[in-house]
């Protein structure tokens, strides 16, 4: 398995490739629509998309529905969490006339995927992920197979679509490295099919949530991009913070001054260190971080409540974005069945609708 370091050190090529070049190269990237996008999407990895669509890379963005219940019983509001996903990638600045999204309940050959990749890793294999392991423990539940496989539908996904590039932060490098590990071992074993992907580390900083931990819908402690200025005001005013007036970096010691001081700061674009000199106490601190979040997200938000008005536009992007989706997958399905000596004529295993 690459190390950290060897990927780290493979970076300032690759990127300067890829600037080089952007058009011969193709993106997967996406999340699982398990609540809300939230601000720290925005900052991370939808930016990030962005840059890339515009520099010219052909960019796929999957909203990763089945997967939503790989921790969870039930997919609820997955409807309302697709839709307003949409509107939040759109609203910042995606293009579906330049990048693909869409849906991964709509193209049946990324299951079909699973089959042959399943018989290429072994449940030790499945077990050693770190982010099966803390997602199971996490979770406090007996480990399911979906839980277990889903490194491997992460590789079908990437695979299906032959992305060579998968923006990664560093503990998702463990999920490309089985990618890279599945592709070379069906080419041992079928034929040559996977151009193993490579990982593109992102550059920017995980933001931390309101409370300091990491931002995640569940935990309460996230800004929805949706959300109104005073749903906004109201949930940094119950962010927990102290008594101590005097505004510190101290990740560990005041997670909840933190919390609301980076996210500031990212908002400002300033250092959070010299942010936090010019304010005293708490109370400034969160007024701060309520117009700095305010401003930030104002013209997104217009934006996404501009493009929510037309009833269609969610349901036409999807449909282009399915569609060509399942059109690489199939093909790549197509691809792996002929290797694997299975080819009894074309099988378009695309859902209607």
């Amino acid at each position: 398995m690459d190390s950290l370091a060897a990927t780290v050190a493979r970076m300032p090529a690759l990127r300067a490739a890829v600037a080089a070049d952007p058009s011969s190269h193709r993106v997967l990237t996406g999340e699982r629509p398990t609540g809300p996008l939230h601000l720290g999407h925005l900052a991370g990895t939808i930016s990030e998309r962005v840059r890339l669509q515009r520099s010219g890379v052909d960019v796929l963005v999957i909203l990763a529905d089945y997967q939503v219940i790989t921790d969870r019983d039930v997919a609820d509001r997955l409807s309302d969490h697709v839709r307003g996903a949409v509107l939040d990638q759109l609203a910042a600045g995606l293009d579906p006339d330049r990048t693909t999204v869409f849906a991964h309940s709509a193209v049946p050959a990324l299951n079909q995927l699973m089959l042959p990749f399943l018989s290429l890793v072994t449940e030790a294999e499945l077990h050693r992920n770190p982010t099966v392991k803390a997602e199971h423990a996490a979770s406090g539940r007996a480990l399911s197979g979906l839980l277990l496989t889903y490194p491997v539908h992460q590789a079908a996904d990437i695979l299906s679509c032959s992305a060579d590039l998968v923006p990664v932060g560093k503990d998702q490098l463990p999920h490309i490295e089985l990618t890279r590990v599945l592709a070379r071992r069906f080419a041992e074993r079928y034929g040559p099919v996977f151009t193993p992907p490579e990982p593109m580390l992102t550059d920017t900083p995980e933001l931390p949530g309101l409370d300091g931990h990491k931002m995640s819908t569940s935990r309460g402690n996230a800004v929805p991009l949706g959300a109104t200025a005073d749903e906004t005001a109201a949930l940094v005013r119950r962010a927990r913070t102290d008594p101590e007036r005097r505004i510190t970096v101290d990740p560990d010691g005041r997670p909840g001054v933190y919390g609301l001081l980076t996210t500031a700061a990212l908002c400002l674009g300033r250092d959070p260190h010299e942010l936090a000199a010019t304010l005293d106490g708490a109370a400034a601190l969160k007024r701060l971080t309520t117009d700095a979040v305010n401003d930030h997200l104002a013209g997104h938000r217009a934006r996404r409540a501009e493009l929510a008005r037309d009833p269609g536009l969610v349901a036409d992007v999807l449909a282009r974005g399915n569609a060509r989706a399942n059109d690489l997958a199939d093909e790549t399905l197509d691809a792996v069945r002929t290797a694997m000596g299975m080819r009894y004529g074309r099988v378009r295993t695309r859902c209607a609708g």
